[in-house]
């Protein structure tokens, strides 16, 4: 082929390549979008597993709370807490059971997605149920896999330290999945416990208690829980491992503190919530009675017919509108309509609105 009419050749092929509209190839997720997996790790905004060592490493004490709806969980958000728990503890603080034990991985499911929705900054933990994780690693790993997929956490706690748990522990971590370790009073226990019972109370009790945080520490945990044990014995546990540890009842010598949501609240001020309050926790407020008052408040004004009053009616209607209705009302028939609307409407003392027009604002 001659040069000429190469050069024609290839004049003919760009043109028809600029007649083709171009296409902006994309991946199979768009930018910016929100995906169904934990929350983009920020590190400007979201905490991380990095955030948790360097604040560790600093001294600096962790902060973490329970919660379980997407308001708590946007009050722990504006407060700036490290770390957001989403606890089985939700089968007695939500649905009102006497323990952990009857919560199912749905019902968490549907507490983490919630949760998630709400919380932007603090590193989202879900606990893995009773009865989720037991069989064997396998069990364990999937339950997990679903806690984030599905439920949108960072990471999973899981409780106890006996041999099936620790390989459990270690199966979770080996398939690239965090994990928080829990140990001392463990709710799921309670069965072979003997109630909810403190811990560590005894040299044989103290020791274990030890060893089973070292060995969810060599399993790959990144934190272990302690729950109620004497402080001393939480103070050991804090020495001895080298990730940070979380108390709740164990004293001032954790790395971190973690309380119930509704507990330093005062949020339940019902019997049933009394019994199990523990006696660890500090009310940094008396939500509860606040509740409480509202409530009887609001029955009272519906009760006597304050509420809803002129301020609380805000949808107008004009005067030459609410008699045009009335007009129409009586064609209908309906005397009584008409003379109810007419009445209200001398009664709730409306402005005509600016349009003379029904207004939805």
């Amino acid at each position: 082929m001659s040069l000429a009419r190469l050069a024609k050749s290839r004049s003919a092929v760009t043109m028809s390549a600029s007649l083709i509209p171009r296409v902006k190839w994309m991946s199979n997720v768009p930018e910016n979008t929100v995906y169904g997996g934990p929350k983009s790790q920020n590190p400007n905004q979201r905490v991380t597993l990095t955030h948790l060592r360097n604040k560790y490493k600093k001294g600096e004490p962790i902060t973490m709370v329970t919660a379980y709806d997407y308001p708590s969980a946007v009050h722990l958000d504006t407060a700036g807490i490290d770390i957001c728990l989403v606890g089985d503890s939700a089968a007695m603080v939500v649905h009102g059971h006497d323990t952990t034990l009857p919560i199912t991985m749905e019902e968490m499911l549907v507490h983490c997605r919630a949760v998630a929705r709400g919380a932007n900054r603090p590193l989202l933990v879900g606990d893995l149920p009773f009865g989720t994780y037991e069989s064997s690693a396998n069990q364990a790993v999937d339950m997990a896999v679903r806690v984030l997929k599905e439920g949108a956490m960072d990471a999973i706690k899981l409780e106890g330290g006996s041999p099936s748990r620790i390989i459990a522990a270690k199966s979770i971590v080996e398939a690239g999945i965090a994990v928080m370790g829990h140990v001392g009073l463990t709710p799921q226990a309670i069965s072979v416990l003997g109630g909810f019972r403190p811990q560590g109370r005894n040299v044989a009790s103290a020791v274990k208690v030890v060893e089973t945080a070292m060995a969810l520490q060599d399993a790959g945990c990144f934190s272990v829980v302690l729950e109620c044990v004497p402080a001393p014995v939480a103070a050991a546990v804090t020495s001895a491992l080298q990730i940070p540890t979380i108390g709740i009842g164990a004293g001032p010598f954790c790395s971190g503190q973690v309380l119930v949501y509704h507990d330093l609240l005062g949020m339940m001020q019902h019997p049933h919530h009394a019994k199990v309050t523990p006696k660890f926790c500090k009310q940094y407020g008396r939500v509860g009675d606040v509740i409480n008052k509202a409530l009887l408040e609001y029955k009272e004004e519906v009760t006597n017919g304050t509420f809803p009053g002129a301020a609380h009616s805000p949808y107008k209607i004009s005067h030459a509108d609410t008699d045009a209705f009335s007009n129409e009302l009586q064609k209908l028939g309906l005397e009584k309509a008409a003379h109810a609307a007419a009445e209200a409407a001398d009664k709730i003392n409306i402005d005509p609105p600016h349009n003379g027009s029904l207004s939805n604002k």
